[in-house]
């Protein structure tokens, strides 16, 4: 259930982000644009990126 809420959590914390962020680029603000990606990118492959191929492993060794 813990992962659940964690991953819930995460998915609307970061759609919350990526909207601001584009937000900022039809506020004419492409610097914190390219910020907020560019620490958003380092954050999935920093955190994100081992559990989602480690999910990506899991559901190919489920199917028949």
């Amino acid at each position: 259930m813990s992962d659940w809420i964690f991953a819930f959590f995460h998915l609307i914390l970061l759609l919350g982000i990526l909207a601001y962020a584009f937000y900022s680029l039809l506020q004419r603000n492409e610097l914190r644009f390219g910020v907020i990606m560019a620490f958003l990118i380092g954050y999935y492959f920093l955190v994100l990126h081992k559990a989602v191929k480690r999910e990506i492993e899991r559901k190919r060794k489920k199917q028949p």
